[in-house]
């Protein structure tokens, strides 16, 4: 079984699903896994923080806010928050202007959000797939723990 996990939204789910973002580009995938429970996550983020005034109920749009909120839901769903590990996909500068390094774009500001948030909650980064000028579609495989990342050259598909 597959479930889609569209912009700004975040699925917690159980082995054996397989759970799909399809289409990042300066977005990031952030996988969450507890391998003892077979409960995991994936949030397909949009922008790195929260804004202080933001109205609840926006959290999956951003990955700090994001990633507290999975770790939350996964926890309640009976993950043990201390066996928890995460996987990254994403954070590209797809479409950012020439003069916009690629440390001040869209895409290194979520990934760098993600890396700050998981080290706060001591949340283990084991793989990542992150930067570069290409859009990926992720698959997070919750029998296994394993992302699959794609992209549009064949050359790029990896396993992290």
């Amino acid at each position: 079984m597959s479930e889609r996990v569209s912009i700004a939204q975040a699925r917690i789910e159980r082995a054996p699903m397989l759970l799909k973002a399809y289409g990042l580009g300066s977005c990031l995938a952030v996988g969450l896994y507890d391998p003892q429970s077979g409960l995991g996550g994936l949030g397909h983020m949009l922008l790195p923080k929260r804004p202080k005034h933001n109205p609840i109920g926006t959290d999956g749009k951003y990955v700090d806010a994001g990633i507290y909120q999975m770790v939350d839901v996964l926890v309640q769903e009976g993950a043990d928050r201390e066996s928890l590990i995460a996987k990254i996909a994403g954070g590209a500068n797809m479409f950012e202007s020439v003069h916009q390094t690629l440390i001040d774009s869209i895409g290194a500001r979520n990934s760098k959000s993600a890396r700050e948030t998981l080290a706060a909650l001591g949340i283990p980064l084991v793989g990542e797939d992150v930067g570069g000028n290409r859009g990926r579609t992720v698959e997070f495989d919750l029998a296994t723990g394993i992302m699959m990342v794609y992209c549009a050259r064949d050359d790029c598909n990896l396993s992290i």
